[in-house]
């Protein structure tokens, strides 16, 4: 089954992808195969339970951090089809690497990203969506985000 027609079966739709401020940077670069991501976290989709902005420890939960987790790789995935036209070119998932805003006493990133994790494991499977992955606490991310994840993914 073709990645976006999984993405429609899991009741999920592309948002469109974030264009960055300024021109200095853009939302991925390719090297040959390799497909580096920059750190997505803003204009996320309306989900249940996505919070665009706040602090772990604070006034999020991680349950909703889950779900942010989740909604950032969506828009991780429209800067890839944008780049790339079709998502089923991506061969494998290499990297993710995931900051949450927190409390210096929250000491839960890892279940926090694990939304972004789970749903590019579900969408290309045990051999080219499990992938390395840091998950780390932050004091602060720009603009107030909550979650800020960047990767690197094989295409074909």
């Amino acid at each position: 089954m073709r990645i976006e027609d999984k993405l429609r079966t899991m009741g999920y739709e592309l948002p469109p992808p974030f264009v960055f401020p300024k021109e200095n940077r853009t939302g991925c670069t390719q090297l040959g195969n390799l497909l580096l991501l920059s750190g997505h976290g803003l204009n996320l989709p309306k989900l249940p339970g996505v919070r665009q902005t706040g602090k772990f420890g604070l006034d999020i939960t991680v349950e909703e951090g889950y779900a942010t987790a989740r909604a950032v790789a969506l828009t991780m995935l429209s800067t890839i089809k944008a780049h790339c036209g079709d998502l089923d070119r991506v061969k494998r998932v290499l990297r993710l690497f995931g900051m949450v805003n927190c409390t210096p006493d929250f000491t839960q990133p890892p279940q926090v990203i694990d939304g972004a994790s789970d749903l590019f494991y579900e969408l290309w499977g045990p051999q080219s969506g499990r992938h390395a992955r840091s998950a780390v606490g932050q004091m602060s991310l720009p603009r107030g985000m909550a979650v800020e994840i960047n990767g690197e993914f094989e295409l074909a």
